[in-house]
């Protein structure tokens, strides 16, 4: 029988950041999960490293974009009627949490984590040896209207106060940048601070590969096994049983499988997302992601071609896939950026673990303070995993978080 002081559960880039930041603190850590580390979402997100985000991604208020995403016209969207009963509550929350102030506080809470994800990454990553998994080359976003640019004023007043760089760019100062480029659109916006990876699975592969290399043991196994007993908890694997004082949960859109069972209630829900690669034809090139804010998609290069990623499709987390906003965005893609033959035989596809009040919870359970959580991060788990991993290490050691983690305890539904 094996026996550790933490337990971290997920080998995703949460969990994989938290495992090593616990080993590199001398915390003997088993890290356990199902598949191989960085296998499912922390694969196929769209490797931005997002340090200026600002405000969320909001549910619309307003009946008319309501209409426009029920009746299937906005691209960015997607949903499954089946799970749309189980979905109000977490809607109705989610709603509630898109008012303009409400977003404004997440966005400020959010914002010490964001703001040294690049430094926290880079440090990972060069402990690693991977510091080639790492680029700062910032991204675009692209306007097709002036009243697209000016529906996203407010974040870029919220960057001005919180001294986050950003350049508004004519149609002829994003082909500078871009030069392959389609015209396709009448403004654009440079954040140079944001960065990313052209092979997020390979990065999050390279913290779990450091947190063996400094002592941590990698198990797989099922972690629905998880159970208390005298003096700790235990879980089943494929090596036998797994003893720990402490248990860190941060099986992305599987967390509350396992949180539930310790007092977490946050509304939960899972926004699935797709991706393709595709060949750029010709000599065409791409040095950055580019987000069409209007056409609800992403590309970005990546070292197996351009990966063109989806919005979100609210569906049941294990639902058959309905690729159907990559069909939707694939020909204004291709009118944007001149996009080859595609690489992958079938769609990814993948699902965020989303609270309604677009926070992640971070601390430890109502039931018992030994389960630490580290979930929910929706959108924002590839950029958030190192600095949630040294928030969860500051948790466990005892030490004053860096930063204040009253915004992400689990109490606060």
């Amino acid at each position: 029988m094996a026996r550790s002081e933490v337990l971290v559960l997920g080998a995703g880039m949460v969990g994989v950041s938290c495992a090593a930041h616990l080993q590199k603190r001398g915390i003997s850590t088993t890290l356990l999960d199902r598949r191989g580390a960085g296998e499912e979402t922390s694969h196929g997100n769209a490797g931005q490293i997002e340090s200026s985000r600002m405000l969320p991604i909001a549910f619309p208020h307003s009946l008319r974009e309501i209409a426009r995403h029920a009746l299937g016209l906005a691209p960015e969207s997607n949903f499954h009627w089946s799970a749309i009963p189980g979905l109000v509550p977490f809607l109705l929350r989610y709603w509630a949490a898109s008012g303009e102030r409400q977003l404004i506080a997440t966005a400020r809470a959010l914002r010490p984590m964001l703001a040294v994800s690049p430094e926290e990454h880079e440090a990972l990553a060069a402990l690693a040896g991977t510091p080639q998994l790492i680029r700062r080359k910032g991204w675009l976003k692209i306007f097709r209207t002036g009243a697209g640019l000016e529906a996203t004023s407010g974040d870029r007043a919220l960057a001005d106060e919180y001294g986050v760089p950003y350049t508004i760019l004519t149609r002829e100062e994003v082909l500078a940048l871009e030069p392959h480029l389609r015209p396709e659109f009448q403004h654009g916006v440079f954040w140079p601070g944001t960065g990313s990876s052209p092979n997020p699975g390979a990065l999050t592969k390279s913290y779990a590969a450091l947190f063996e290399k400094l002592g941590g043991v990698f198990v797989r196994g099922d972690a629905r096994s998880l159970h208390e007993y005298e003096g700790g908890f235990r879980v089943e694997t494929e090596a036998g049983p797994v003893d720990a004082k402490r248990v860190v949960i941060a099986l992305g859109p599987w967390s509350m499988d396992v949180a539930r069972k310790f007092g977490v209630r946050a509304p939960f829900a899972y926004k699935r997302g797709y991706h393709m690669h595709f060949a750029p034809a010709g000599n065409a090139t791409l040095e950055r992601a580019v987000l069409d804010i209007e056409g609800g998609y992403m590309i970005a290069p990546m070292d197996r071609g351009i990966r063109l990623s989806t919005g979100v499709e609210f569906a049941d987390r294990d639902a058959p896939p309905t690729p159907v906003q990559l069909e939707r965005t694939l020909p204004d893609a291709r009118k944007l950026f001149p996009l080859g033959e595609a690489l992958d035989a079938k769609p990814w596809v993948g699902s965020r673990p989303a609270i309604a009040d677009s926070l992640p919870v971070i601390g430890p359970s109502p039931k018992n303070p030994n389960v630490i959580c580290a979930l929910g991060h929706a959108h924002l788990g590839f950029t958030l995993g190192p600095p949630t991993g040294r928030l969860v290490a500051d948790l466990i050691e005892g030490k004053k978080p860096f930063v204040d983690a009253g915004p992400f305890r689990a109490e606060r539904f």
